[in-house]
């Protein structure tokens, strides 16, 4: 999948300023799945399958990639000097094991959540994060994407040591910029969430729960 109809699928995510100490991304119930925009990447057999359900802990988001990708995401905009942390929890209940996530013909992750920060005029131009769940790579695991090396996926969870069980996770995306962008960001311009398998035609099932970000 070409990472420009990505980034374009994902950045319908700006404008709406927070600055609290934590900011909520999604609620994950059903009114907001209907208001939300699901794209299908160009060149994909079929869209995720995106549905909301609850649990103890709250709501989630369910999705099904099966030879399939679509994202959604929310217009949000994240004060990074506040709040810099974003913290995800998880869970992959099928994975994606044998392919080769840093290769054209297998980046596909049944869980990712992309920051996105706007560096030009154009989606070419614009620097993201991609925050994975690996099926096959270890937990700090980092490489840019085979379609371009102005997005580093950065694996916080691997399917390895946690394969169907939700798992916490965060990562100072303020600090994650500087560290693979070199640069120094203040507000994050995109957040997106998508579970993709239409480069290696495979299924997964993966979930969602509590994004958000935080000062610590």
């Amino acid at each position: 999948m070409q990472f420009t109809v990505k980034i374009l699928i994902l950045l319908f995510i700006l404008s709406s300023s927070s600055y609290a100490d934590k900011v909520n991304v999604f609620e994950f119930t059903d009114t907001e799945l209907s208001n939300l925009e699901v794209r299908k990447v160009r060149g994909a057999d079929n869209k995720t399958e995106y549905s909301v359900g609850s649990n103890d802990n709250g709501n989630y988001l369910k999705a099904v990639a099966d030879n399939a990708a679509s994202g959604l995401g929310k217009k949000v905009v994240i004060n990074l000097n506040k709040t810099p942390i974003i913290n995800i929890t998880w869970k992959i209940e099928k994975s994606l094991d044998g392919i080769k996530e840093n290769t054209k013909k297998g980046h596909d992750f049944a869980a990712r959540v992309f920051a996105i920060k706007k560096t030009g005029a154009t989606p070419l131009s614009n620097r993201a994060i991609n925050y994975v769940f690996s099926s096959n790579n270890d937990v700090g695991f980092n490489s840019p994407s085979p379609y371009t090396k102005k997005s580093i996926d950065y694996v916080l969870t691997s399917t390895k040591e946690n394969l169907n069980e939700w798992i916490t996770v965060k990562a100072n995306v303020k600090e994650d910029f500087k560290k693979f962008h070199n640069l120094d960001v203040d507000e994050l311009d995109g957040l997106a969430i998508m579970s993709d398998t239409d480069n290696s035609k495979l299924k997964s099932i993966a979930y969602y729960q509590n994004i958000y970000f935080s000062a610590d």
